[in-house]
């Protein structure tokens, strides 16, 4: 992914840029090597790691795992299933409905209407692939540690006034979406209604379905629950990289807290207007607390299994299993940080042990595109999606793979939407 690869995204860069507004009021200042230095103190297994330590520190995903070889039996194409050449995978693809839980493209402040070189999404690209459900998910906080995010965003030239707070952030990248569907052409609308999904298929459009990512976002304010829905967004994660006033983050080091007494309130919410709840990036404390609730709609936008690669951010046998039971889906991420592994395959590994726990309805795809972190080998953005729709095809029957590739993340939003 040329884009953003860290040697193309220096910290240098971003800090000495001429800003609009610098010094940013109320920001430490950001000093990349002191957190270096906190984050692997002395770890000889983040050596391989430490010359792209400052693009990932920006990448806010940062993971020393040690990277293990595939399975054996994953490299094995049964004899029982047909092979899938390329050009027969990109076929299948676009015959099918294929989903993606997670991308974080509004926070980049690229026109979605142009096709792009820069990133992983657009919606000529995503059109190319045969996507036709994409949620997009609204950033409004960076790294713990470093809060660097209104230096990122002004580095990505956002209005003076989107910067000013959380809730303006949020605001800014929920009308960006709005009026990028507008200039579409009729080839892509905010999908509000469970009807919405099949209308928009019938009529060629891609479904763009709005989330928050940290409820942070809000302020304070649990009342903006009911705004943010009116407004189009069907679901939210409480928690983000840090630490925040709701509750834990899974970062490392940050005490595994549970939900605060705002946490619950804000949970209440959801479930009573029928917002969907992400539990990606919550810790194990605050997961269990949403899984807990009787009335919440949870699911997981992107994660990897911890059986896999044992990353702060992937969710154990346990979550997998209760999410299934509450009829969620997980969304498996293509971020080879989380995944033990840089290649296509590695996200194979990871779907199927995540089929094998949860069952065939539970499983999508849940990509973090333009979210900062390198792909598999191989796949540049979206368009290469076929690489690991082909991978799929040669393990699974094909109305296996077609859940995966979106008719489970269809079958949740269609259950959970309004009707």
């Amino acid at each position: 992914m040329p884009a953003l690869n860290a040697r193309d995204f220096p910290i240098e860069k971003l800090i000495e840029d001429p800003l609009e507004d610098r010094p940013v009021r109320g920001q430490a200042e950001f000093r990349p090597a002191e957190v270096e230095a906190h984050l692997y103190p002395g770890d000889q297994q983040a050596t391989g790691l430490r010359r792209e330590i400052r693009g990932l520190l920006l990448v806010w995903a940062i993971h020393p795992g040690q990277f293990r070889q595939p399975k054996a039996h994953l490299e094995r194409a049964s004899s029982k299933r047909r092979h899938c050449g390329a050009m027969d995978a990109q076929d299948f693809q676009r015959q099918a409905f294929v989903a993606d839980a997670h991308a974080d493209s509004l926070m980049w402040n690229r026109d979605l209407t142009i096709s792009s070189t820069e990133g992983h999404v657009d919606f000529p690209r995503l059109r190319q692939a045969g996507v036709k459900l994409q949620c997009f998910t609204v950033v409004t906080r960076g790294l713990p540690l470093v809060g660097a995010f209104p230096l990122f965003a002004a580095y990505r030239h956002w209005p003076r006034a989107a910067r000013r707070s959380e809730w303006s952030r949020a605001s800014w990248q929920i009308d960006r979406l709005k009026e990028f569907c507008r200039k579409s052409g009729g080839t892509a609308a905010v999908a509000r209604r469970a009807q919405d999904i099949g209308d928009n298929l019938r009529s060629g459009r891609l479904s763009a379905v709005l989330g928050i990512e940290g409820a942070h976002a809000l302020e304070g304010g649990v009342s903006r629950v009911r705004e943010l829905f009116a407004r189009g967004v069907r679901f939210m994660g409480l928690i983000h990289l840090g630490n925040n006033e709701l509750g834990g983050s899974s970062f490392p080091w940050l005490g595994d807290k549970g939900l605060s007494q705002l946490g619950r309130e804000m949970l209440d919410e959801m479930a009573e207007v029928g917002m969907s709840v992400d539990v990606a990036h919550a810790s194990r404390r605050v997961v269990d607390d949403i899984l807990a609730h009787p009335k919440a709609r949870p699911f997981c936008s992107h994660t990897g299994v911890r059986a896999e690669a044992a990353s702060w951010r992937n969710l154990g046998d346990a979550a997998l299993r209760r999410i299934a039971d509450r009829g969620g889906v997980a969304g498996i991420i293509f971020g080879t940080v989380f995944l033990g592994g840089k290649e296509l395959i590695d996200v194979v590994r990871h779907i199927e042990h995540a089929v094998n726990v949860m069952g065939e309805d539970a499983v999508g795809l849940g990509s973090d595109f333009d979210g900062m972190v390198p792909l598999p080998r191989g796949m540049r953005d979206v368009r290469d999606l076929h690489l690991l729709t082909a991978a799929l095809l040669r393990r699974y029957p094909e109305p296996l793979v077609q859940k995966i590739l979106g008719q489970n993340l269809r079958r949740f939003f269609e259950e959970t939407f309004p009707q």
